[in-house]
């Protein structure tokens, strides 16, 4: 894990993240988006991952397997209906823009993007790093 100090934050260390306010996504890396993702079927048909059809008829399982076997979810959880989408080797989500660290389907994007950081493992907050390159907290 990376070491904390006064220009640098830990994703894994909710103590480094920073209370959010309005304008300070525009200049962050986009340490939220190296985190894992869990979204439901909505998400995936907005993604356009999963059509409108498909969710209605087809069994959630199937869908995860299909998804897991094209390398676009990483995970799905039976019990809950939940899938988490797969990430890049580098941890970025997926549809981050590696060069400009910005989201390239976010009027797509989940709810659980619309929602940060109002919800999240620590509501309020953001795991802020300045975009001048320092203080990127990587897994």
């Amino acid at each position: 894990m990376a070491s904390t100090g006064p220009s640098q934050v830990d994703v894994d260390r909710l103590e480094t993240w920073t209370r959010y306010r309005n304008g300070l996504c525009a200049g962050c890396v986009a340490n939220c988006c190296t985190m894992p993702v869990e979204v439901r079927l909505p998400d995936l048909v907005r993604l356009q991952l999963v059509d409108a059809f498909e969710a209605e008829h087809e069994a959630p399982k199937q869908i995860a397997r299909r998804l897991a076997k094209a390398g676009l979810v990483e995970h799905f959880n039976f019990k809950r209906s939940i899938f988490t989408l797969a990430r890049r080797a580098s941890g970025d989500c997926l549809y981050l823009d590696a060069v400009t660290r910005r989201c390239t389907v976010y009027d797509q994007r989940p709810d659980t993007c619309r929602k940060h950081p109002q919800v999240g493992p620590r509501p309020g907050y953001c795991a802020y790093a300045p975009a001048d390159g320092l203080g990127r907290g990587r897994r």
